[in-house]
């Protein structure tokens, strides 16, 4: 049986349960596929912390809790490593033993570059590239920032459709960057029949974890920018809105106007802090309405959110920011689109209108567009491996 390591972040965002199914339907799609798959990721000392933030032993930290309390949930835990500073101590696996499946390997998938460990790389025979931040990659890249880690890897696949092609202004540098969508393994998202056409949801954080990027003079803002545009959306409509928001208490002056202008505000840790709370907060959802990061809205990257794939194929109709996706999709029925505030209130009647028709076409564009089975089918037939 062919071996495929995955390797991407869950420990380093531990009570992110959005980030945990980035990473889990890798995993789980390719073991759907018939590989032989294990899930490897790397911590540093500095990140390992207890659960109130506070530094403390890798043995004692809520990173290797969550790490523990993840792959138990979906009886993976043979499946996994969580490698401390660089093999100085391992949880999942002996690291000899680790050692010798990445011998044995056919193909790293390296989520964002997450995996940078020397003994295990210069192991591993193939090794994928996956970009899940397009723009925030590229344009680093050309300034000569290593963060993305890109360096060493034979294949580079992005979730920015529209790099390369016409009208999208990222920069690909020396790297051919090939196509992939975010994969769903549609089993553990079943459609659900909670929720109702007035009970818009997301699960953002404010800021999130980058700051703006500049490329050619020009600055690229945040997903709060964005946000902004759009805080009057509730008092435009007569339907409900929340959003599971990471955001500090210090920015008081926007928690004020969110509220003032009819937001909701739930705690993401209390009510997506894990796979399991996630999936739930999605699916008793009625809908979607979320904005992007600027960056993916001013390049048209065509980058496409996995929390939105979990909403569509949960069977809730997502009214999404255009970020150049609807090249690539078909929009209109189950996915609307939008740019101004005029198409956002019309996003939000149609979809009151007529719940039941998006509902339906939701999922059937999930099923179309991201199933793990053709996304990563597709990708193993590009790398040219087989189970």
């Amino acid at each position: 049986m062919t071996t495929i390591i995955v390797s991407g972040a869950i420990a380093n965002k531990h009570f992110n349960g959005g980030a945990a199914w980035t990473r889990l339907n890798w995993l789980l799609g390719f073991k759907k596929l018939g590989f032989r798959v294990l899930f490897v990721e790397e911590i540093k000392r500095e990140n390992c912390v207890d659960a109130a933030g506070a530094g403390t032993s890798f043995e004692n930290s809520a990173n290797l809790a969550y790490f523990k309390q993840i792959f138990e949930q979906f009886d993976l835990l043979g499946s996994a490593a969580l490698v401390y500073e660089n093999g100085e101590k391992v949880f999942g696996l002996d690291y000899v033993e680790l050692l010798a499946i990445a011998e044995d390997a056919e193909l790293l998938v390296n989520i964002t570059g997450h995996l940078t460990c020397d003994a295990l790389m210069r192991r591993l025979r193939h090794k994928v590239y996956i970009d899940l931040d397009p723009g925030f990659t590229q344009f680093w890249h050309t300034i000569g920032n290593a963060g993305p880690r890109l360096d060493g890897h034979d294949f580079y696949f992005t979730v920015g459709e529209n790099i390369g092609t016409a009208g999208c202004p990222i920069p690909t540098g020396e790297i051919s960057w090939r196509r992939t969508r975010q994969p769903i393994v549609l089993e553990h998202w079943p459609t659900s029949n909670h929720g109702t056409h007035d009970g818009f949801t997301t699960i953002a954080s404010w800021r999130g974890p980058y700051g703006p990027v500049q490329h050619n003079g020009k600055a690229f803002g945040l997903k709060v920018h964005e946000f902004r545009k759009f805080i009057e959306l509730p008092e435009r409509t007569r339907q409900g809105f929340e959003i599971a928001l990471d955001i500090h208490p210090a920015e008081a002056k926007d928690l004020k106007l969110l509220r003032q202008h009819g937001w909701r505000i739930a705690d993401p840790k209390l009510v997506a802090g894990d796979p399991a709370k996630f999936r739930r907060y999605v699916q008793t959802s009625g809908a979607e309405f979320s904005v992007a990061q600027a960056v993916y809205v001013e390049t048209n990257s065509g980058w496409f959110s996995d929390r939105t794939v979990r909403y569509l194929a949960s069977g809730k109709p997502a009214l999404v920011q255009d970020t150049g996706f609807s090249r690539n999709y078909p929009v209109g029925e189950g996915l609307i689109p939008f740019r101004t505030m005029d198409e956002a209130v019309a996003g939000v009647e149609s979809i009151a209108r007529d719940y039941g028709e998006h509902c339906r076409a939701a999922r059937a564009l999930a099923e179309e567009y991201f199933d793990s089975d053709k996304v990563l089918g597709e990708l193993i037939e590009q790398v040219g491996i087989a189970p």
